[in-house]
């Protein structure tokens, strides 16, 4: 499970709409709305969670993952030690925040951030650029 900063995961690209990934993975393990009106589709199996923003024609804007086999770069980061992760990475800038006991740490050029838990990776969150015109750069062109 590759993911692709700025782009998305595997085959699935900022951008999309419901159809176009349940065309890829089916229907979701679960799905529900969000308090800001979003879709939400859970799938099991991938261990991926999706958002759809409602106020964007609900398209793809936003994975977390906790697949042990995601790659980001090709390394394979789920369990592995997140300091040494970043530091093998080459985004340079990192925004650190911790919750209780997870920390999260933020690359915004990317919109990448790592999770972890007791320094080691426990899930991957990317999200869609926005451009300089504060709208989405989308990368599936349909």
């Amino acid at each position: 499970m590759k993911i692709n900063p700025k782009n998305g995961v595997d085959q699935l690209l900022f951008g999309m709409n419901q159809n176009n990934v349940q065309a890829i993975y089916g229907k979701p393990s679960k799905q529900f709305k969000d308090d800001d009106g979003n879709e939400i589709y859970l799938y099991f199996k991938e261990k991926l969670r999706l958002t759809f923003y409602e106020d964007e024609a609900f398209r793809l804007g936003y994975i977390i993952t906790s697949n042990e086999e995601a790659t980001l770069l090709d390394k394979k980061i789920i369990g592995k030690n997140v300091a040494v992760i970043k530091s093998e990475l080459p985004f340079k800038l990192w925004e650190q925040e911790g919750f209780d006991s997870t920390e999260n740490h933020f690359n915004e050029s990317n919109w990448l951030i790592l999770q972890s838990e007791f320094g080691v990776v426990i899930r991957v969150e990317i999200g869609a650029i926005i451009k300089d015109n504060d709208e989405f750069d989308w990368k599936f062109k349909e």
